[in-house]
C-alpha cells in the first residue's frame, strides 16, 4: 500500500504567532498562502499552520494516497466517518475523517498536471 502520512497541519488562532514560534524554537521556515494559512519548511515532514475559520480543531496527520476513492472507500469500510467530502485545494484534493477512537485525519491526493 502506498498510503503514508507526509503532512502535518496545526490549527492556530494566530497564524503568524505559531509560525514565529516554530521558526524560534526549531528554525522552521515558513511560506504565507494567505493570511489564513502558512506551510513549514524544514521540519522533517511538510506541515502547516491554519487559522481559517473552519479550521479542524486539533493538529491533524494527513495521509498522501494514489487513489483517493478507494482510500475513501477503505476508511468507510474500515469504520472511519468522513467529517468533511472531499474538496479541492491548491495542489491536490482531499477529505477529511475521524477513525473509530475519535482523532481525525486527512487523505489526500496531488493534482494531476
Amino acid at each position: 500500500m502506498t498510503d503514508k502520512i507526509d503532512y502535518i497541519e496545526f490549527p492556530s488562532t494566530d497564524r503568524a504567532a505559531t509560525s514565529g514560534f516554530f521558526r524560534a524554537a526549531f528554525g522552521w521556515g515558513a511560506t504565507s498562502y494567505g493570511p489564513d494559512y502558512d506551510a513549514i519548511d524544514n521540519a522533517g515532514i511538510d506541515g502547516g499552520v491554519d487559522q481559517a475559520p473552519d479550521k479542524v480543531g486539533a493538529t491533524m496527520a494527513i495521509v498522501r494516497t494514489e487513489d483517493i476513492d478507494a482510500a475513501e472507500r477503505r476508511v468507510i469500510a474500515a469504520g472511519g466517518v468522513i467529517t468533511k467530502a472531499q474538496f479541492d485545494f491548491p495542489g491536490g484534493r482531499r477529505f477529511h475523517f475521524r477513525e473509530p477512537g475519535g482523532n481525525e485525519l486527512a487523505v489526500w491526493i496531488a493534482r494531476a498536471e
